[in-house]
């Protein structure tokens, strides 16, 4: 259910960005709008932090502890 508010989310901010670039809106409205956006973005901002806490490798060190290890895309690997 949280993916599908970050989901709404990010497709009102997207709509928010649209109607902002294309200045039709008074500035009141604009004001709201940017508002609203800067509580979208706290909002997905927090969502993935959540997620990126989430996507954390659990892994056995030698002595049998574990320890927690980030999550690194191919990508990442591949560039250093």
């Amino acid at each position: 259910m949280a993916e599908k508010k970050f989901e709404k989310a990010m497709q009102r901010l997207e709509e928010i960005v649209q109607g902002l670039e294309e200045g039709d809106l008074s500035l009141e409205d604009s004001l709201k709008a940017f508002e609203e956006g800067m509580k979208l973005l706290k909002f997905c901002s927090n969502k993935l932090e959540e997620a990126e806490q989430k996507v954390t490798l659990l892994v056995k060190e030698s002595d049998g502890k574990q320890a927690q290890v980030p999550f690194e895309l191919e990508e990442e690997k591949n560039a250093e």
